[in-house]
């Protein structure tokens, strides 16, 4: 076995509400959503109006900014509803599903270049699960990465288990490392838990390089894998995919059709069943939780609870995640604060007494509660222990806030994105947003560098 990067700092919240290796329904023909803010720096088009009748594989929206770059439709139905924002930004396309699928046929050259794969991908729809390193954004089709990340393993609270979501899908995966291969003048890093990748099913996948990592939340994420493997230095480029678009990006290939069902995983406390459902992305969240709820008051995050977007129960599951969290909303005072020991809580820090009676695998029903509001930002060492960067988040942030260009750059901001600062967020004694803070700097250096 090759070299384990052992990452030592970081924290595994014991939050209760994990999902069993069960699957526990198929919900193909629901309503779904495209959700334009699901793609960063993604200026929508509409090519579609309500009532038409669209195939899997059409084009709904295209990207302002460059044309070339489509999204299109998981399902065959018909455009219900265009739902828009503040000054008309479009917020959802709502399709109803057809009771029988029609698919558009894709065109799969028999000689396979970069050129052609690109224009694949395309037509498609699909290339917008290609996305680039620095700023987490969708891939320039005309850039030539320096490498292309895939990280096998999620440490994110209640994250699914990724051997699970890709089971029987062998082939298509290794199809979509071979098509991949094609777009890169250097390697593809798949990056592997030990500890969790339990199967062999990406120990046998060839054409790439594998490396072993271990150590807590974030060791999953794609920046701590670049940082450690080879660090992104100005002007570098590195494309990164999650598993699943990877297995997607292979049914196209083995099949020429859009097929975009995967399995998600129901997780969180406050459902009465847990486990893994096969829908579409975009799926209307009431079709799968409605009857699983053991209360009302709850928040149903599309995502995980570091990094995750609070849907609603009547909202849509975001285009790039695979896991439901439904947990208790945290609308109420707590008495007495931090004073009072509360044995019974759970707190990353000693202030809260718990630490004492702590049994070592204990799970802990989380809700939203702050504990309090946002209080003058102090420069500490507490985000340090949570950090697994070479990086000073505390003077990076505050150069972020100052706008200070120069000095983002020289702190590191190129090697980051907004998930790397959920982890300091939630531990965050002052209470802010920093994972805000770091979407603005992020939006600020593409604005100014391009």
């Amino acid at each position: 076995m090759n070299e384990i990067y052992k990452i030592k700092k970081g924290l595994d919240i014991p939050i209760d509400g994990e999902a069993p290796r069960m699957e526990i329904g198929f919900m193909l023909k629901e309503k779904i959503a495209i959700l334009p803010p699901d793609f960063r720096l993604f200026t929508p088009r509409l090519l579609v109006k309500e009532q038409e009748n669209v195939i899997v594989g059409q084009p709904i929206i295209q990207n302002k900014l460059d044309e070339n770059i489509i999204v299109t439709s998981p399902i065959s139905g018909t455009i219900k509803e265009i739902n828009r924002g503040e000054k008309r930004a479009i917020k959802q396309i709502v399709i109803e599903p057809d009771l029988n699928q029609k698919y558009k046929e894709f065109d799969i050259p028999n000689s396979l270049d970069r050129d052609n794969i690109i224009d694949v991908l395309l037509v498609s729809g699909l290339w917008v699960y290609i996305r680039q390193r620095p700023y987490g954004i969708i891939a320039n089709p005309i850039d030539i990465p320096k490498a292309i990340f895939i990280s096998a393993f999620d440490t994110s609270p209640l994250a699914p288990d990724v051997d699970f979501l890709l089971w029987g899908e062998d082939e298509n995966f290794q199809k979509g490392i071979d098509v991949l291969k094609k777009l890169t003048s250097g390697p593809i890093h798949l990056n592997i838990n030990p500890s969790k990748n339990r199967s062999d099913f990406f120990f046998k996948i060839k054409n790439v390089e594998h490396h072993f990592f271990e150590g807590p939340h974030p060791a999953g994420n794609v920046s701590v894998h670049i940082s450690r493997i080879s660090p992104l230095n100005k002007g570098d480029i590195y494309w990164y995919l999650y598993p699943q678009d990877v297995m997607f990006i292979g049914r196209l290939f083995n099949t020429g059709r859009l097929d975009l069902h995967r399995k998600i995983a129901l997780t969180g406390s406050e459902l009465t069943e847990r486990g893994y459902i096969t829908i579409l992305p975009g799926t209307a969240i009431n079709s799968l939780i409605a009857d699983r709820l053991k209360q009302d008051n709850v928040r149903v995050i599309s995502g995980n609870v570091l990094t995750g977007t609070n849907a609603g129960i009547d909202g849509y599951l975001s285009y790039y995640d695979n896991q439901i969290t439904v947990i208790p909303e945290g609308d109420y005072y707590d008495f007495f604060g931090w004073v009072a020991p509360k044995f019974n809580k759970y707190s990353p820090s000693r202030m809260i007494f718990n630490w004492l009676v702590r049994k070592k695998d204990q799970k802990y029903v989380l809700d939203t509660n702050m504990h309090g509001e946002e209080r003058p930002f102090v420069l500490s060492e507490q985000y340090d222990k949570y950090f697994p960067f070479d990086i000073y988040p505390v003077y990076l942030l505050k150069a972020i806030l100052s706008q200070n260009i120069e000095l983002m750059e020289d702190l590191g901001i190129y090697e980051v994105v907004e998930e790397d600062f959920a982890l300091p967020e939630y531990v965050c004694v002052s209470k802010i947003n920093l994972q805000e803070i770091m979407r603005k700097g992020i939006d600020l250096m593409i604005k100014e560098t391009t």
